[in-house]
């Protein structure tokens, strides 16, 4: 399956596994690699010393490519850079903030570049701040999404349409038929999320994974845009957002009930009633927890199913 994305990562099938936080450690990172597609370690759940550790127990598990995923918006940003450097690590993915800050320097050292955007703006941007790549994704995806909600199979064609770079497509793909899709609507590979939140090497806890494959439709919702827009599962902490909504809530307020560690309370610590629990719409069709190499087998046999049926049809 050789395309502008396998030679660009030099991996077997153009699937990455997303870096989330508190989900995505060295042992899903790995076991992704180790499967043919490119893994991720998530940084923004870690200090600088624990996404070195990390590394260095990739680097040890596994042979194959992998790479980092780094939120701008949060702290510590230049000492994980430096970190990343130092270990040898050659693919980061940047997301949450402007892409011009980072991509030079680490295409200087050797880095190959992937930002996430949501919008053909953001798209249009990152081309022009010279990335090697880009994933577009959908307000359908789990974690933090764009304000302006538009779904991974509108954004995709449009974003086809105005950049020639190497594109990556995510929000709402747990399947080889998703795949399919989007890459026939221009995509030259898939970014997968929520399908390895519910894979027995993902870092979260058994509680939330649990959680995720009970997930039905409509459980989900988007919510918090005027802080960083994150689909949540419906839970007592959900609540308690569209309670403070009815109050036409300040920013501040906003941010004093979402507090510090509510993340990793919820998905890390398995607090289900109060914690901050990230997931995609696609949690409705994902019923068993599994492990990577499997997740991988079953999403490539039902791709090449799907092309099959397509060609006879």
């Amino acid at each position: 399956m050789m395309n502008r994305i396998t030679e660009l990562f030099k991996i077997k099938y153009p699937i990455i596994q997303a870096g989330m936080v508190w989900n995505s450690g060295w042992r899903l990172a790995s076991a992704s690699s180790n499967s043919g597609i490119l893994g991720l370690i998530g940084a923004g759940s870690m200090y600088p010393e624990v996404l070195r550790e990390h590394i260095q127990k990739c680097k040890k598990a596994t042979n194959k490519p992998f790479g980092v995923n780094v939120p701008m918006l949060y702290p510590d940003i230049e000492k994980i850079m430096d970190i990343i450097v130092e270990e040898a690590v050659k693919i980061v993915f940047t997301s949450a903030g402007n892409p011009k800050t980072w991509t030079t320097w680490l295409q200087e050292r050797g880095i190959t570049v992937v930002h996430v955007v949501s919008s053909v703006k953001f798209a249009k941007k990152a081309e022009e701040a010279g990335v090697n790549a880009i994933v577009a994704e959908g307000f359908e995806a789990g974690g933090h999404n764009g304000r302006d909600e538009t779904t991974t199979f509108t954004l995709i064609p449009m974003v086809k349409e105005k950049t020639k770079i190497p594109l990556i497509a995510a929000g709402g793909i747990a399947s080889g038929n998703a795949m399919l899709a989007a890459m026939v609507l221009g995509a030259d590979a898939v970014q997968v999320g929520s399908r390895f939140v519910a894979s027995n090497e993902a870092s979260s806890h058994e509680a939330f994974k649990k959680l995720v494959i009970e997930t039905k439709e409509g459980d989900t919702q988007l919510t918090l845009k005027e802080l960083a827009p994150v689909r949540l599962i419906k839970n007592k902490f959900y609540d308690e957002i569209q309670d403070l909504y009815k109050t036409v809530p300040t920013t501040e307020s906003l941010k004093q009930l979402l507090g510090k560690g509510r993340a990793k309370k919820g998905m890390f610590e398995g607090d289900l009633v109060n914690g901050e629990l990230e997931i995609g719409q696609v949690s409705g069709l994902i019923h068993d927890i599994k492990p990577v190499a499997e997740i991988v087998e079953d999403m490539i046999s039902e791709f090449e199913n799907a092309k099959k049926n397509m060609s006879n049809f």
